[in-house]
């Protein structure tokens, strides 16, 4: 996947805390975990290109990484500045 370089983090000192978040939610995600556990060395979206935009929470975080380790190039942007986790 090539790296983007045009995107804007407001304050990278979270991403830890974001990450603990991530794995919280990825318990209550079972759904996405089990496409993850059986698809995932797989790459069944490869080639694929998915853009979003919807609200940026820690559950769609949750969702995009598991869009990218099926194997799909994916581009997000949120719709909602004041929905931003």
């Amino acid at each position: 996947m090539s790296e983007f370089t045009d995107f804007k983090v407001a304050d990278m000192s979270l991403a830890d805390w974001g990450r603990k978040e991530m794995r919280i939610a990825e318990t209550e995600m079972p759904g996405l975990m089990a496409l993850r556990s059986k698809y995932g060395k797989e790459k069944p979206l490869q080639g694929a290109r998915i853009t979003g935009s919807l609200h940026m929470t820690i559950q769609t975080a949750v969702l995009i990484e598991t869009l990218v380790e099926l194997g799909a190039q994916v581009r997000w942007c949120s719709c909602n500045i004041f929905s931003t986790q």
